[in-house]
């Protein structure tokens, strides 16, 4: 397999397709700006504020379309793209997984929560404050579009078919989703973040929260496995778990162990190697693919 060009940092040659090189920009691009609105006190309701954290979630899509550019050559850049371009690659039964699993989860946790003594299910504050203020859905919106747009570009769009070539599928998820979760740590400090605001640095809601990204990188995974790497299949399931998780409210004790739950069964169903239950783990053209066509 010819593995693109390799690079020297430290002293140690390593190729430049190597994920820890797309995580180690990543961090640097994100963190950079949302430590400078730590330390400026900036926060996320200014002008200011919504400029550095646009420019912070930058970091994983610009990371992403930048490597696929320096990784692969015109098939592998023309696969990236018709994975954000082709709806076909998610057919209708996987576009009824999409559009049903976050609801799904949030039916049980709610379930869970009313036999369990919890308040069950309320609606968001963008939903109690939508019939004054008609513009309060603004930032669900946000919340919902950008933000899985320029994440998944990075995460699912270029790392995890790298972190794939050498892993089974649980393995690449479970270290993806440690990356992606250990990513969100800086918007614990930046005052505004939901991070900050509605969850707290190391309370009990902070390790669920963790944890619960975790779980949701598993879940993307099988459903980035079973699409044909459909990066825009990603973006929708990523965007509409934010829409319905800001929308209809449950506890974090039971809604982030329902996605747990939900990880759990699909390893146990469709197995760890791969999570789907026939063939191998979709991979990019790689060069020596090209080579051989």
């Amino acid at each position: 397999m010819q593995e693109p060009r390799r690079i020297s940092l430290g002293g140690m040659s390593t190729s430049l397709g190597n994920p820890w090189i797309f995580f180690g920009v990543t961090y640097t691009v994100t963190w950079s700006f949302l430590l400078l609105a730590i330390v400026l006190d900036v926060s996320f309701q200014s002008v200011e504020g919504v400029v550095l954290q646009l420019l912070a979630l930058l970091g994983p899509g610009a990371a992403g379309i930048g490597f696929i550019y320096l990784v692969y050559d015109d098939r592998g850049r023309a696969d990236f793209w018709n994975r954000i371009k082709q709806p076909r690659r998610i057919g209708v039964r996987w576009f009824l997984v999409i559009l049903l699993t976050p609801v799904g989860v949030t039916v049980v946790a709610a379930v869970g929560a009313s036999l369990l003594g919890g308040s069950g299910v309320v609606w968001g504050e963008a939903v109690r404050e939508l019939s004054r203020n008609p513009l309060a859905i603004l930032p669900t919106l946000f919340f919902a579009t950008l933000p899985p747009i320029l994440e998944e570009f990075g995460w699912r769009g270029y790392a995890l078919d790298r972190l794939q070539l050498d892993r089974s599928a649980l393995g690449a998820s479970l270290l993806l989703g440690v990356v992606w979760a250990v990513w969100h740590l800086p918007l614990f400090f930046v005052e505004g973040s939901f991070q900050r605001e509605f969850v707290g640095f190391a309370t009990s809601g902070f390790w669920l929260f963790m944890i619960g990204i975790v779980a949701l990188s598993v879940i993307f995974t099988w459903v980035y496995n079973h699409t044909s790497r459909s990066i825009l299949g990603i973006i929708l399931l990523h965007g509409w778990v934010n829409f319905v998780s800001d929308t209809v409210e449950v506890a974090d004790e039971y809604y982030y162990p329902a996605w747990v739950l939900t990880a759990v069964l699909i390893t146990v169903i469709w197995g760890a190697k791969t999570l789907r239950k026939t063939g191998d783990v979709p991979h990019p053209p790689l060069q020596s693919d090209t080579s051989r066509g």
